[in-house]
């Protein structure tokens, strides 16, 4: 007696996996051709997806901009204040937010590359680069309040986050495209030490 023929069913692509593997051509082609030379056809090669099944998700190219810098790059929050403070200790506590802030981990790498290379053309990567270094300079003025053993001074706390924070960038631009990278341990001691004096001096 012959045994029916049992087909197997091709598996659907779970929604999510999809979604995920387009973002990820997304960000990867955005880095290297830009935002206005990349093909929707190209990210969908890319992802492995029909170009429908693209635009399923994402109605439109800029929908992709948008999305990769909402989801995966986003300005707040950036991270808890209470998971990096050392108290007492303001040095220790800029390293442990350095490497809360993830800045040198790949996928955040080539996302800060996209939005510099489109922030001159697409205003709002502009408006959320912004956002991006306002939020970690208010995090790290918040880490330094907490840090510290006693009341900060308004005008040296930003002037120091600021500092910091350029210090950071700088450092993960350099993983990025090369050069020197910035010595965060002895900027996180600098930083410190002239906070120290600032309060002296008062």
């Amino acid at each position: 007696m012959a045994h029916p023929v049992t087909r197997r069913r091709r598996r659907t692509p779970d929604a999510a996996d999809v979604r995920r593997r387009i973002l990820d051509a997304a960000t990867e082609l955005f880095a290297r051709d830009g935002f206005d030379a990349t093909a929707t056809s190209s990210i969908a090669r890319a992802a492995g997806v029909p170009k429908g099944l693209l635009f399923y998700h994402f109605p439109a190219k800029l929908d992709l901009l948008r999305t990769l810098l909402d989801e995966r790059l986003p300005t707040s929050p950036l991270c808890g204040v209470d998971d990096v403070v050392v108290p007492g200790d303001i040095a220790a506590s800029l390293e442990r937010l350095h490497a809360e802030f993830g800045l040198d981990q790949h996928e955040s790498l080539v996302l800060r590359t996209v939005i510099f290379r489109e922030a001159q053309t697409h205003p709002e990567v502009g408006d959320h680069l912004r956002r991006l270094r306002a939020g970690m300079v208010a995090v790290t003025e918040a880490v330094l309040d907490g840090a510290s053993p006693e009341p900060l001074a308004p005008d040296a706390r930003q002037a120091a986050a600021r500092t910091f924070v350029a210090v950071v960038v700088d450092h993960a631009n350099a993983e990025r495209f090369g050069g020197a990278e910035a010595d965060i341990a002895g900027a996180a001691r600098l930083v410190a030490g002239g906070l120290r004096t600032a309060q002296h001096a008062r």
